[in-house]
């Protein structure tokens, strides 16, 4: 029975669920950060608002190996076929003159009022962008949201088990500033540096909680704390990259600012297997237009800078770009983890296929063990993800993830609506539940971000 309800979700996710990691290219376009600190297979573009913009309008390419965006939707097409037959001299397409008192003559018209294509979010507002007199950009983003139960493992309000851990109240997740500057080692060497701050319900889950005092620990106010996740110097030359101080992991697929992420809450996997920070150093090489290597030494799980329980352990891996539309990750870690156990190991792998231009398929596979022997995990996530346009995304999420022997699935669907270049609306229906416990869950939940 529970086999057969299992491959029923399964086959729910891949058809109901049907989603958009295109549409999660489209809204991550104007988001980069280093590649040396963002998961790397992660097609989203990247989730740090409209950093180095300008860049990217000339080079959509990412510093990391992912694939090449295939959606070409512009977010202002208008109709430019057919006639325009009850607008008399109005039939030329591309310049107004005596057109602009014709008004729209509808779809497949080539006017200029047409309004055959509905998606036009307009042009994204940056607060302080770089530019070639001031390298140094200075952003951020506003996320709140509501959602009607807590996401498990979180059973009561606020008891840190889940981001979504406040249910039934409109929370203030993450109000996010940053201020960075690009190590751009093409001519030679080169340095940046990056530092984060935030406020809100995710800030005590993305403090350094890996040791009990110190860093931004102790920065709460009940649910509601402050969180310095990234604080960090860079030095680039050539294809070397080598960032050191504190900053976000490479494991995984899903991340921890909202800007990065398709749906409103998270997988199990993100949560309960994977670190969040790291402080220590590490070194991205560009191989070749296909291969990027990553290594380096951090002191654990979730520091800051104290090595809690004598923490140390290696980070690295590969991205390998397979074709233009297929990429495969492999990150590892070993070594004494800290608060999570020593001896220990544990990979992520994620291969992330652009099926077509509006279809897009992401499989990962997370393992983590340390001498605690009760943390011994392994999951299978599957994301499928498609494109409408611009403006409107679907996708859909089916997660199987183990914890010392017992299963948890969750199943989540959810649509992505950008109203604006700087706004997206995402809400969500999920589906958690447990065979060994018969626990059986559905949650709502909606939020929105504007990016700055």
């Amino acid at each position: 029975m529970n086999t057969t309800r299992w491959m029923l979700s399964q086959s729910l996710v891949l058809g109901l669920c049907v989603s958009t990691a295109a549409a999660q290219d489209a809204y991550q376009a104007r988001m980069w950060q280093p590649g040396s600190v963002r998961q790397v297979a992660y097609d989203y573009g990247d989730y740090y608002g409209d950093y180095y913009a300008n860049e990217e309008a000339a080079d959509d390419t990412q510093a990391a190996p992912v694939p090449v965006s295939s959606n070409t939707y512009s977010a202002a097409t208008t109709a430019t076929t057919g006639g325009c037959s009850s607008c008399g001299s109005c039939n030329s397409c591309g310049s107004c003159g005596s057109c602009s008192s014709c008004g729209d003559c509808g779809c497949g018209d080539c006017g200029c009022g047409s309004s055959c294509e509905w998606c036009n979010l307009g042009d994204a507002w940056e607060l302080c962008p770089a530019t070639d007199c001031q390298p140094i950009t200075i952003g951020g983003w506003l996320q709140g949201g509501y959602h009607n139960k807590p996401t498990p493992l979180s059973t009561t309000y606020g008891e840190l088990l889940s981001f979504n851990d406040v249910p039934n109240h409109f929370n203030a997740h993450q109000m996010w500033m940053y201020a960075a500057k690009e190590a751009d080692g093409s001519n030679g060497l080169d340095w940046g540096f990056r530092f984060d701050g935030m406020y809100g319900t995710d800030a005590q889950k993305t403090q350094a909680f890996g040791q009990p005092t110190g860093w931004d620990t102790q920065w709460d106010n009940g649910v509601y704390g402050w969180a310095i996740p990234q604080a960090y110097v860079e030095l680039a030359a050539g294809d070397l990259s080598v960032i050191a101080g504190h900053f976000f992991t490479l494991v995984g697929y899903e991340v921890v600012p909202a800007t990065g992420n398709f749906f409103y809450s998270h997988a199990l996997t993100m949560f309960n297997s994977e670190p969040f920070t790291h402080t220590g150093v590490l070194a991205t090489y560009t191989a070749s237009d296909s291969v990027t290597l990553y290594g380096g030494w951090t002191a654990g799980w979730d520091t800051g800078f104290t090595q809690y329980q004598d923490g140390s352990m290696f980070l690295g891996g590969a991205g390998l770009t397979l074709t233009d539309d297929l990429t495969f990750t492999y990150i590892l870690y070993a070594g004494n983890l800290g608060w999570r156990g020593d001896d220990g190991y544990g990979h992520s792998m994620v291969l992330n296929a652009n099926v077509t231009d509006k279809w897009n398929y992401v499989l990962q596979s997370d393992y983590v063990r340390s001498d605690q022997t009760q943390d011994d995990d392994i999951s299978i996530n599957q994301y499928l993800f498609y494109t409408v346009n611009d403006c409107l995304a679907v996708g859909g999420r089916m997660e199987w993830w183990q914890d010392d022997g017992e299963s948890h699935y969750e199943c989540t669907g959810g649509v992505n609506l950008r109203a604006h270049a700087n706004f997206i609306v995402r809400p969500e229906i999920r589906h958690d539940w447990n065979p060994h416990n018969n626990f059986d869950q559905t949650t709502f939940g909606i939020d929105g971000i504007l990016t700055f």
